[in-house]
């Protein structure tokens, strides 16, 4: 039996490398972490004229509708290049919410622009610390007006729209808010990861429409967040296979003692113990992908379980990857602290590490009762 993707994803995978490995250096990362721009706008033009932004978005509204397998491939090879651009936000969160809670109407005029890179967009969820949760949405809704506060929204700064979790009379519903319009300000965010925009926005009686039914808001929430975690899951374990590729190199090229220091067993246990990591997380990952594909009755479970083992992996990588180059692995000029900031910053993207792990705790119980 065949676990791997299909051929067509393999070679859109092959593709990527090779545009990202010209295209995405390190040194193209840094310049978005230490410069002013808070993403790499050339790089997401790109990624645009190639079609990747519509890879999952149907034939119909201008996309490639290649599926969802698609899409975990690119935000692996995004995860281990460390790009700076709002795929996230704008493509797994948005994009995501739209397909599945928009109108006809609201597909046909957003899908498309979304899909060309003519407009980005975010989901506002967050309204400060803590876990998604109902009980939290506080922002309000009502007359078509959205008043409360959202932060921290990712690639907030650059989105043209918004999808907006917001509480009425009917509890939590999604409405969708034109970031340009009167009542909306914004003011970017410090974070650990320069690399990925974080932005506080301020409602004041912003004009607002609806995205779905009212009562259905905080299911589109999960299954968006279900979604999301699962590409999210593919971009740490790029992201951690990077590190592993990056200690492995040096711990080849560093000699110590007259010999490399990837012979002596403290640093061959390190390597080994990131290896089996990353590939667990990657076998949760295809796990995640096949039932984000089939549309699964076990995405919920999948998801965290995506989740869990593939925020565990990265840190894990990230930080041994630090060690593993010495003194020199805390300084500036080494790389090794950008897939450091990319770990700790993804693995609180969707909620943080304990409430995904509850929310496997809570699916198997839900699961082994039925």
């Amino acid at each position: 039996m065949n676990f791997d993707f299909s051929e067509e994803s393999q070679l859109l995978r092959e593709q990527a490398q090779r545009f990202l490995r010209e295209n995405c250096t390190p040194k193209a990362v840094r310049a978005v972490l230490e410069g002013k721009a808070p993403y790499d706008a050339a790089l997401w033009r790109s990624m645009a004229e190639m079609g990747w932004l519509g890879a999952a978005i149907p034939e119909a509204y201008d996309g490639l509708g290649l599926g969802y397998e698609a899409l975990c491939v690119l935000a692996e090879e995004l995860g281990r290049a460390l790009a700076p651009v709002p795929f996230a936000s704008s493509i797994a969160l948005a994009a995501e919410a739209i397909l599945a809670a928009g109108s006809e109407a609201q597909k046909r005029e957003y899908l498309p622009k979304l899909a060309r890179g003519e407009m980005i967009a975010t989901f506002a969820l967050a309204e400060g610390a803590g876990d998604p949760r109902e009980a939290n949405i506080r922002a309000s809704f009502a007359d078509a007006r959205v008043s409360g506060t959202k932060w921290p929204v990712p690639d907030g700064t650059i989105a043209q729209l918004a999808v907006v979790a917001v509480r009425d009379a009917a509890g939590v519903s999604l409405v969708l808010l034109d970031l340009s319009a009167r009542g909306v300000t914004r003011r970017a965010l410090r974070s650990v990861d320069p690399s990925r925009d974080q932005t506080r926005i301020d409602f004041v009686q912003a004009p607002a429409v609806r995205l779905g039914e009212a009562r259905q808001g905080w299911n589109t929430v999960r299954r968006v967040l279900d979604h999301a975690a699962i590409l999210t899951a593919f971009e740490q374990v790029g992201g951690a296979t990077a590190a592993l590729e990056m200690a492995t190199t040096y711990a080849k090229d560093r000699f110590a003692f007259g010999r490399p220091i990837g012979s002596f067993q403290a640093i061959k246990h390190r390597l080994a113990d990131v290896y089996v990591a990353t590939e667990l997380a990657r076998s949760n990952a295809y796990y995640g992908a096949w039932a984000l594909t089939a549309d699964s009755a076990e995405l919920p479970l999948a998801a965290a379980t995506a989740r869990v083992s593939a925020s565990e992996a990265f840190f894990f990588a990230a930080k041994e990857n630090i060690q593993v180059h010495g003194g020199v692995g805390y300084t500036w000029d080494y790389d090794c602290h950008l897939y450091y900031r990319r770990a700790k910053h993804l693995a609180l993207a969707l909620g943080s590490p304990r409430h995904w792990k509850d929310r496997v705790v809570t699916e198997l119980e839900t699961r082994n009762a039925a």
